[in-house]
């Protein structure tokens, strides 16, 4: 049975760490509002531009002249994962859970007999995959020292993976993102983006609209931006779910913190009265002897 000592120990020790989970908490909701209104303001953006693409791709169709970056290389043999994690942990079930999803595509493809190459974004992710996929990796993205995620960030990574594409380095590329719903909900996504996969809304017809200089050239300059732009807004997703799963996960972490300060107080207190009734009980037989 634990000491007196050691239960007033173990108490403190329990409340310092809920003063450290409560103020992450609070720091994870300040930063939550930022980067929602930052991921929230980018959907109507995206999806537009994504319309657009989606119109000049359905324009374009399958004629030998639409851009490499919408045709593809003719293949699917390689296959590029671009998995995006965080850079820092605390954050619930939120990295496990991409990984997860890259880890069942992984599988899927290598039972087709596919090659699989993993670029990663962030470390939480990287560390989680090389334990069974370190000979898979081809690069890695550290956001480390990024204090807000820019577009910049994006073009940097779409840069990248259309220098590896051209160079005939994977023949389709997939990102891994958490879609952020709601402080509690999550959505791990994984999208296509190379080559690029839109879908033409109602209305949206390219025939509706007429392309000065053409739809090929217009798409051979708006494909590459649609990458990145694509890339931006899973970063912007990541982070607030990154931000909306830390807070949910400190939250928790310091309701079991209370609930544990209240059991060892429970537990303190007893043994106190039994030491104090102990002693009673030595004073008296004591008395009662002399």
């Amino acid at each position: 049975m634990p000491s007196l000592k050691d239960l007033k120990n173990r108490i403190s020790s329990v409340k310092s760490t809920r003063k450290i989970t409560k103020a992450m908490q609070m720091v994870a909701a300040a930063k939550l509002r930022r980067a929602q209104d930052a991921a929230e303001a980018s959907r109507p953006y995206a999806e537009r531009f994504n319309a657009v693409l989606g119109a000049l791709s359905a324009s374009v169709g399958g004629s030998d002249t639409a851009p490499r970056l919408l045709a593809g290389t003719g293949k699917d043999d390689v296959q590029m994962l671009v998995v995006m994690t965080s850079e820092k942990g605390l954050c619930g079930g939120f990295n496990t859970n991409i990984v997860k999803l890259a880890k069942t595509r992984i599988a899927e493809l290598q039972a087709k007999g596919k090659v699989v190459k993993i670029l990663t974004v962030g470390k939480k992710g990287r560390e989680q995959l090389k334990r069974e996929y370190a000979d898979l990796f081809v690069g890695h993205v550290d956001l480390t020292e990024v204090k807000k995620i820019g577009y910049a960030n994006a073009q940097e990574i779409a840069k990248d993976l259309l220098a590896k594409f051209d160079e005939a380095e994977f023949d389709v590329a997939t990102i891994f993102y958490a879609k952020f719903q709601n402080v509690v909900t999550q959505i791990p996504t994984a999208q296509q983006i190379i080559p690029a996969a839109y879908e033409a809304e109602e209305g949206d017809a390219g025939a509706l609209y007429d392309y000065e200089p053409s739809e090929e050239g217009i798409l051979a300059d708006l494909l590459p931006r649609g990458v990145a732009t694509q890339i931006f807004s899973a970063l912007l997703e990541n982070a607030a779910s990154e931000q909306g799963a830390r807070m949910s996960a400190m939250d928790n972490a310091t309701r079991n913190a209370g609930d544990m300060i209240d059991k060892l107080t429970i537990e303190y207190n007893r043994s106190r009265q039994a030491v104090i009734t102990n002693e009673l009980i030595e004073i008296i037989s004591g008395a009662e002897a002399l």
